[in-house]
């Protein structure tokens, strides 16, 4: 069995060896968006680069169809020669994965092909009788699940599945034991992971469905593997690989040419390095030059394997601003995309939040979860974020949204955990609305 502290990405235990061997670094020189138009963001980026924050960001920001905008700041790496941050630059999105496996599930449900409440047991028959939890956090002691798992369920966090990065006790250890971490690192991490990893999408949801749940399907939010297990139902449903469908279905219309499971070597020049944070002190986690992108993955994770750009990002949320188009090509139909921004959670379940350092978002306003991001119910103060407003984050600090109303979008790029080291994404939202009003005289 493999060592929880490994499988945790503990960074207090990451960190003592990196800490040991952190490079003496000069503070790199910012890259100032000669643009005028997203003056506060802008400067925020100079800030966190000024202050040696951060080696690098990146920002997307887009309302209607006018230019996007790339406020930019820094380098990739702390490394010496490092290439400057830029919209083409590539970075660990890990859970801004999920909000693209479940607009790929909508096009299915579109198609036909699935049901929004179909259970999951019609293409993986051992979800078919499925055992609770009677006490998660201390015992395997289960009884018979009174309803199945269905599609919503996966797309929600519904459906009563862990997450080694949440789950507890016994039913962490099982996880463990059976290999069920669909996330990469760096390579040291991963290949400890291997050991015990299925090896195919399938075999990985096969073997989900052999452990208990920790509640009743469709009765509480969790996050979870949901949206990994959602991959391998897309497989079977579209009757090809989860990895082919997302390519043919979405990065290919979409022109969407720096979306990678597995970064070839020739573009390691223009990947991030992600960073560890001990207290204020940074040493590379996965350094750009031997990342664990750069091989492939066990299986594609449907939940956190995508490495992406700043510009291809933004080509995605720009499509679902657009109700399914971009640069005249349709994706997807106008009612699946607002299905899919839409409150899906089932009846009497609500969504309060979770914390930052997953990628997720916590905050007063009412909100509710649709395929695979959060969704506010209600515009939040001053008007932001406005009510509608889809979006999700990446526990690497990354942090992405639109708005179906003002059609406006957002997306930023950083590399480092935990996310919520700074508290980037209210000063973003903060210079956002700052820019906006001084431009439009209003959010």
């Amino acid at each position: 069995m493999m060592k929880p502290a490994v499988l945790m990405l503990s960074a207090a235990l990451l960190a003592a060896p990196l800490a040991a061997q952190a490079p003496v670094r000069q503070v790199p020189p910012v890259l100032v968006d000669t643009r005028p138009s997203l003056v506060a963001v802008q400067s925020l980026f100079d800030a966190y680069v000024r202050d040696d924050r951060m080696p690098g960001i990146v920002g997307a920001f887009g309302r209607g169809d006018t230019p996007t905008l790339f406020p930019a700041a820094g380098h990739v790496s702390d490394d010496p020669g490092a290439a400057l941050a830029g919209p083409d630059t590539l970075w660990r999105v890990y859970s801004m994965t999920k909000p693209i496996t479940g607009m790929a599930a909508m096009i299915l449900i579109d198609e036909g092909k699935l049901k929004l409440d179909q259970p999951i047991s019609d293409f993986f028959p051992g979800f078919a009788h499925m055992r609770v939890l009677t006490s998660p956090d201390t015992s395997l002691d289960s009884v018979p699940a009174k309803a199945p798992i269905t599609v919503r369920n996966l797309l929600t966090h519904t459906a009563g599945l862990g997450y080694n990065i949440i789950t507890k006790g016994p039913l962490l250890k099982e996880y463990e034991r059976l290999g069920i971490i669909p996330a990469s690192v760096n390579v040291t991490v991963e290949a400890e992971m291997r050991k015990a990893r299925p090896a195919t999408l399938s075999a990985f949801a096969e073997r989900v469905a052999t452990l208990p749940l920790i509640a009743e399907p469709g009765t509480k939010w969790s996050y979870s593997i949901g949206l990994d297990v959602l991959a391998a139902v897309i497989e079977k449903a579209s009757g090809m690989p989860f990895e082919r469908f997302v390519q043919t279905r979405l990065f290919a219309p979409l022109k969407m040419t720096s979306s990678y499971w597995t970064v070839p070597r020739s573009e390691v020049g223009r990947l991030s390095t992600n960073y560890l944070f001990t207290g204020d002190a940074r040493t590379p986690l996965d350094p750009a030059r031997n990342s664990a992108w750069l091989s492939p993955p066990s299986f594609p994770y449907g939940g956190a394997g995508l490495v992406t750009s700043a510009r291809d990002y933004d080509r995605f949320l720009h499509m679902l601003a657009d109700e399914g188009t971009l640069d005249g090509v349709r994706v997807m139909s106008p009612q699946a995309v607002r299905l899919g921004l839409s409150n899906l959670l089932p009846a009497g379940v609500t969504f309060g939040g979770v914390g930052g350092g997953t990628g997720g978002t916590q905050a007063a306003t009412p909100m509710g979860f649709g395929a695979g991001g959060s969704v506010y119910l209600a515009d939040g103060p001053g008007g932001y974020p406005g009510k509608g407003t889809y979006g999700w984050g990446g526990a690497a600090g990354t942090i992405a949204f639109v708005d179906p109303v003002r059609k406006v979008r957002g997306t930023v790029m950083v590399n480092y955990f935990p996310a919520d080291k700074y508290p980037l994404r209210e000063q973003v939202g903060r210079a956002l609305v700052a820019d906006a009003i001084r431009l439009h005289g209003a959010w």
